[in-house]
């Protein structure tokens, strides 16, 4: 820094003797090159073009530019079509792509906390579900003031000795009674089988 202070007075002060004398200014070695680099006038300055930077022209057609968006076409049909889309569930449910009709009670144990159920798919793996579970597909369901989709689900209430008991509870509408449904571990179909009562 002031290397560069040094430099600038010797260049002010050279100017100075040469505007009080005949003789042309000198300027000193010790000054850095860059300050004795010559500097164009303002009148050179004014007379060089200023050089812009190249325009691109690039035609904007709407039926052809996917980055644009036409600002006077309707898009409610796409929104309408993205609403009627499947809504995911956020909580983890068992065995969601089976309704309960399809899936059939194998065994239960009732001795330990919490109870254990098994429950047969249509292909005929077993799951192990247990109380406070999500089980089955999930039914979509239209909202009252909003009219939004959502999913209720049916959760493993209790298990018992001879039964597993399912509840559906509706959380946006709490005024409507929770839906109970009992799933047998020995259906009217396994009874004609065995024949036993």
């Amino acid at each position: 820094m002031s290397v560069q202070r040094s430099g600038l007075l010797l260049s002010v002060a050279a100017l100075l003797l040469g505007a009080c004398g005949d003789d042309p200014p000198t300027v000193s070695a010790s000054a850095p090159a860059a300050d004795t680099a010559a500097k164009p006038s303002r009148k050179e300055a004014a007379e060089k073009p200023v050089e812009t930077p190249p325009a691109f022209n690039v035609p904007i057609d709407f039926t052809d530019a996917l980055r644009m968006r036409d600002p006077f076409m309707s898009y409610a049909s796409e929104f309408a079509l993205e609403a009627k889309k499947r809504v995911k569930s956020q909580r983890e449910v068992v065995l969601d792509q089976y309704a309960l009709d399809d899936l059939k009670l194998a065994g239960l144990v009732t001795g330990m906390r919490p109870a254990r159920a098994m429950l047969i798919d249509p292909t005929k793996t077993g799951h192990v579900i247990h109380e406070g579970q999500f089980v089955g597909r999930p039914e979509v369901v239209q909202g009252g003031t909003s009219g939004a989709e959502y999913e209720i689900n049916w959760r493993v209430d209790r298990i018992r000795d001879t039964d597993i008991v399912l509840v559906r509870e509706d959380p946006q509408n709490p005024d409507v009674p929770t839906a109970t449904r009992v799933i047998p571990l020995r259906p009217d179909d396994m009874l004609a089988v065995t024949g036993q009562p």
